[in-house]
């Protein structure tokens, strides 16, 4: 497959565009990144240097590439973090465009807004955008719990709360919905899960929760979730994802390392292990 995708990049560790592209790379597929800001390092280090680049420059990345007349062969966008509604406006300009050059292109958005226990760390009125302008035009959407709620309006305690969230934002456009951190009433202790909705069925996988909390982990769940769902189905999607990401969770733990070890768990992004069951919901 190729994969427009449109994200942040950092030039040490892994963050936006610089978790999701080498994933999408070892599983087979050609990248073509546009990067919104380049920082020396991600934001949760409380000092970074770099630039963030006008909308104005991000499209015309994008305008190059279209007249490269490559855009019919374009399989799928995929975008995260939106630093301002003028960033946004743009991706969805380049998701029609796309979409105009190929009918059977999806976008796949991770609609990164915040999260339990942190709330909102994104700009006033970033929320509302990705709400009303982003997820209708969105074909995958890979919400946390937190962001879940928000974008529904729905609480969220029970495995049946998760699915019925889903299915209602799936009535606002899109077809698949994978929500990650999931965390109800029936949640093992010490454990984390995650469950993906489509029109055919939910399911949900548990992995073990580790004591550590890693920037870019959403922007690589959603780039290997958006690379397994094209070819194998959602609920196979689901269980390769979630084994790759722990397995590159627990590379990082063992390591004792603050960022995500994506080259020292290649293996197990290219080659899931299949050790975590799906389990059927609906």
């Amino acid at each position: 497959m190729k994969i427009l995708s449109i994200q942040s990049s950092v030039a040490y560790g892994h963050a936006g565009n610089s978790s999701a592209v080498f994933p999408l790379q070892r599983l087979g597929h050609e990248v073509w990144p546009v990067y919104t800001v380049h920082f020396s390092n991600h934001t949760g280090y409380g000092q970074w240097r770099g630039v963030v680049f006008e909308p104005s420059t991000v499209a015309d990345v994008i305008t190059g590439i279209e007249e490269r007349g490559v855009l019919p062969e374009c399989d799928a966008v995929l975008s995260g973090y939106q630093g301002a509604s003028a960033i946004g406006e743009v991706v969805l300009d380049a998701v029609a465009r796309v979409k105009d050059a190929n009918p059977k292109a999806v976008y796949c958005c991770d609609p990164v807004m915040g999260d339990v226990g942190r709330g909102f760390f994104v700009q006033p009125g970033i929320p509302e955008f990705i709400r009303d302008r982003v997820v209708p035009a969105a074909d995958i959407v890979t919400p946390n719990q937190f962001e879940l709620e928000f974008l529904t309006g729905a609480e969220v305690r029970t495995q049946a709360d998760v699915v019925a969230a889903a299915q209602a934002l799936r009535a606002k456009g899109p077809e698949t919905v994978l929500v990650t951190s999931v965390q109800t009433d029936s949640t093992p202790a010490d454990t984390v899960q995650m469950a993906v909705v489509t029109g055919g069925g939910a399911w949900l996988v548990t992995t073990p929760l580790l004591p550590l909390y890693l920037s870019g982990g959403g922007d690589a769940t959603a780039a290997i979730f958006l690379a397994h769902v094209l070819t194998d189905g959602p609920a196979a999607a689901l269980g390769r994802t979630a084994d790759s990401m722990f397995s590159i969770v627990e590379t990082t733990y063992e390591a004792g390392a603050r960022e995500l070890q994506l080259v020292q768990a290649q293996d197990a992004i290219a080659h899931p292990s299949g050790r975590f069951e799906v389990t059927r919901l609906s």
